[in-house]
């Protein structure tokens, strides 16, 4: 499987949510039953802090999807401007698999409570 691209423009100090939903070479549902996901944004690919961390669930893993979260206190710790993430899931072997892969965008906050 091919990691996908997706340019990704979370507001900061905003929750932010996406998901995605995952094919096999068949154009049907991954199935996910038994991986587990990873997520991290970072400034640049060599950088070796994450800015985020985003929360990954998997609800029901035979349609394939995966649910990715920021909480508005996560979003409004990182600074204003472009990162790079990548989507990685691990099965029960331990075979690790990139299935996207992007920039991030984060867009200033003007208006705080």
């Amino acid at each position: 499987m091919a990691a996908g691209y997706q340019e990704l423009f979370i507001e900061q100090g905003a929750d932010y949510s996406t998901s995605i939903t995952l094919d096999d070479a068949d154009n049907e549902p991954f199935d996910l039953t038994g991986y587990q996901a990873k997520s991290q944004i970072k400034k640049s690919y060599y950088s070796s802090n994450a800015a985020a961390v985003f929360t990954i669930t998997i609800p029901t893993p035979v349609n394939g999807t995966l649910n990715m979260s920021l909480t508005s206190a996560n979003t409004a710790n990182i600074s204003a401007g472009r990162y790079v993430y990548d989507v990685i899931i691990k099965n029960s072997s331990n075979n690790i698999t990139r299935v996207l892969e992007g920039i991030v965008n984060i867009v200033p906050q003007v208006t705080k409570f």
